[in-house]
């Protein structure tokens, strides 16, 4: 019997997820943006931002410390457990975002053209979409830091 593992984020999963999230985006917004009031981005802006920054000291710190290099603590093999199960939420999470906040800055800026209100919403979507684009790649990268490197023996033995 094999061991569970946890399978690397798969990145069509991501994609298909972005995708979907700026289809319904861009339909919902054409429909009804004239009707919401002003859009509150900038705050989910800030949270994708503090946490891609969190995940990315989590990142190095955890793979310096997987790796042992000198003057770091080993690492609990359940607190690694618990990074990848948080860094394949906010990829996940982070191409969601991206996807809706892509699709918004994109559609405000065809009807910033046009549009007083398109105009002012135009800056926040975009910072919003660079901090979901960095909050998934800081899942991402917090994911990869948490593999468990292959023992030197064992790469040796493959390649025979």
């Amino acid at each position: 019997m094999s061991e569970p593992r946890i399978k690397p984020t798969n990145a069509a999963t991501l994609v298909v997820a972005g995708f979907a999230a700026a289809a319904l985006t861009w339909v919902s917004t054409s429909y009804w943006y004239w009707e919401l009031a002003d859009l509150p981005l900038l705050p989910v802006a800030i949270t994708l931002g503090v946490l891609a920054l969190l995940e990315f000291v989590l990142a190095q710190q955890t793979r310096a410390r997987i790796e042992r290099k000198p003057g770091r603590l080993p690492v609990e093999p359940l607190l690694v457990a618990r990074y990848v199960a948080l860094a394949k939420a906010t990829s996940l999470t982070g191409a969601i975002f991206s996807g809706f906040a892509l699709a918004l800055t994109l559609w405000l800026a065809v009807e910033a053209q046009s549009n007083d209100a398109a105009r002012r919403d135009l800056p926040i979507a975009v910072i919003t979409s660079l901090a979901a684009l960095a909050a998934m790649g800081a899942g991402l990268w917090l994911e990869r830091a948490c593999r468990v490197p292959k023992d030197p023996d064992q790469k040796d033995a493959d390649q025979r």
